[in-house]
């Protein structure tokens, strides 16, 4: 039976990074079509509301209600772990490559730590930041050479992607003593919900109804990124920590990169070079080392 647990933790891991990794594959797709960042992102929140409103009540089901600074705090964490990252994430893609755009939302555990030892003075250790030193260089490497390519928007593109990264580490350092308090799977589908109204929100009052008509291929992909790279690796992601434990899922997990270079690759025909080869190794095996060490 622990093996089956195992087996079954891993292959969820492994599908659960390799769906996220998929948005952005998706987020780019769609912009080909001509719709800009607050109408795709609204699109996307619309076809994932049902399943985290059915995710927040099934999971709250005979347990206590939410006391006023529970909701403040869900108010809070949704605002910044799932409305303004994924805003931050979709209109910087518009400017950069989805490879640059992955190895810069893969720094979240060292923002993460960073934020630690600034709020709470928890220390950093040496090899900590041997690691954090590593993968730094290594987005610096390819988004060197993809400003190169790209010019200037390449630097708004990632300044907006690294402010996504800041938002969803604020997310997790805020979030444990709620987590332990409501339960990941209540407390992410309630956070979630509340983004996905935000987003609704923010298209009724920054554009026209009629910014709604767009490509029947914007609504198809919004469905699948709504589906198979948001609600579903959210839930995979979940099941997998209770097999694994988050240290192995974390490392599973780094399979994301690359999968998201190879769709990119592969689906949009973006370039592979040396430079984002070199880049990718240096990234994964900074986090490789920076997490083993602060395990």
């Amino acid at each position: 039976m622990a093996t089956k647990n195992i087996a079954g933790g891993l292959l969820l891991a492994l599908v659960g990074s390799i769906a996220f990794s998929g948005k952005a594959i998706i987020v780019k797709l769609a912009y080909r079509y001509g719709v800009d960042a607050v109408t795709l992102i609204m699109y996307r929140m619309l076809f994932a509301l049902p399943i985290f409103a059915v995710m927040a009540w099934w999971s709250s089901r005979g347990k206590a209600a939410l006391t006023a600074k529970d909701w403040w705090g869900v108010l809070g964490l949704g605002f910044t772990g799932y409305y303004l990252a994924s805003f931050l994430d979709f209109a910087g893609l518009g400017y950069i490559s989805a490879s640059l755009e992955r190895l810069i939302l893969y720094l979240n555990p060292t923002l993460v730590v960073v934020m630690g030892w600034l709020l709470y003075r928890k220390p950093i250790t040496r090899v900590q930041v041997l690691g954090m030193a590593v993968c730094y260089c290594g987005v610096v490497l390819v988004f060197g050479h993809e400003i190169n390519l790209q010019g200037a928007n390449a630097g708004l593109g990632a300044l907006l992607v690294f402010g996504s990264a800041v938002s969803y580490a604020i997310y997790l350092v805020y979030s444990g003593q709620m987590v332990q308090r409501l339960g990941s799977l209540r407390l992410v589908g309630l956070a979630t919900t509340v983004a996905c109204v935000l987003c609704l929100l923010q298209f009724v009052l920054l554009r026209p109804m009629s910014a709604a008509q767009v490509a029947p291929e914007v609504i198809w992909l919004s469905v699948l990124n709504a589906t198979a790279c948001t609600a579903a690796p959210v839930l995979m992601v979940m099941m997998a920590i209770e097999r694994l434990g988050a240290g192995l899922a974390a490392q599973i997990g780094m399979v994301g990169p690359m999968s998201t270079i190879l769709m990119g690759v592969l689906i949009l025909g973006e370039p592979f070079t040396a430079w984002v080869a070199a880049g990718t190794v240096l990234v994964v095996s900074g986090i490789y080392v920076f997490t083993r060490s602060g395990r």
